[in-house]
């Protein structure tokens, strides 16, 4: 009986380390828009995020809890045809699927995902704070070898089959995978322009993001950021994309 209990514990504990290991604890800190001007930053509280992006695997579990959510299901309102495109049916897909990011999800399905995990969305911040570090440095954005590489990778062709999570280097944050495999939703992608004065945001033409990513820019030499930030103001909260997965914070 002793036995049992004690396998019971030592099977809790193991438990609890895996779902642990699964997100980092962020200090925080302040983080400095690109496109902003030098006088304002956003200061970004302590937070949790995932060191993986969410996988296939992992959001199967989702949609089989949550039938409304699988892709012959879902409402239109929250996804456009292509919502889990690259999956057989509603709950199969090729068993090489399994450890990759899971795309082609709308921003409902990713926030939704997240909520019911007991998480949230990473926001734009965050996820700018933490895709900052290198593998060595919290600030490798300094760093010009590590911006070339970002270069390097948005430059090319995004691939329809995508690597497994891990694939890319773990930054000095323990995160995985923040850049090179996949573009990641943000809960407030849709405010990726906005510069904290009212006056210019009423002008602000969003169809123009190319330009608009740069808007008020003080230093242009990390064009990948401005990538990231055209992309994300591109998009409407139905959009699936084959390259854009999610992952959550706490």
């Amino acid at each position: 009986m002793r036995e049992s209990y004690l396998l019971c514990l030592f099977i809790l504990f193991v438990f609890k380390i895996s779902a642990q290991a699964k997100v980092v604890s962020i200090e925080g800190g302040i983080y400095k828009p690109l496109y902003s001007l030098d006088s304002q930053k956003i200061k970004v509280e302590p937070f949790k995020i995932d060191i993986f992006s969410v996988s296939n695997q992992e959001y199967l579990e989702f949609v089989k809890k949550y039938p409304e959510w699988q892709k012959s299901k879902i409402k239109k309102i929250f996804a456009d045809i292509s919502y889990l495109r690259h999956w057989t049916s509603d709950t199969g897909f090729d068993a090489t699927l399994a450890n990759q990011p899971v795309v082609n999800i709308s921003w409902f399905a990713a926030k939704k995902y997240c909520e019911c995990q007991g998480k949230r969305l990473v926001t734009n911040a965050e996820w700018e704070l933490v895709a900052q570090a290198s593998e060595k440095k919290k600030l490798g954005n300094l760093d010009p070898k590590f911006n070339q590489w970002l270069l390097d990778w948005v430059a090319k062709p995004q691939p329809l089959a995508h690597r497994k999570r891990g694939s890319t280097f773990k930054n000095a944050y323990g995160v995985y995978d923040m850049h090179g495999l996949i573009w990641e939703w943000t809960y407030d992608f849709n405010s990726a322009l906005t510069t904290g004065e009212s006056r210019e945001n009423g002008g602000l033409d969003k169809s123009k993001f190319c330009g608009g990513g740069s808007f008020s820019a003080k230093d242009v030499r990390n064009y990948a950021s401005f990538m990231r930030f055209a992309m994300r103001s591109s998009l409407k909260a139905k959009y699936c994309v084959n390259n854009l997965g999610f992952r959550c914070a706490q």
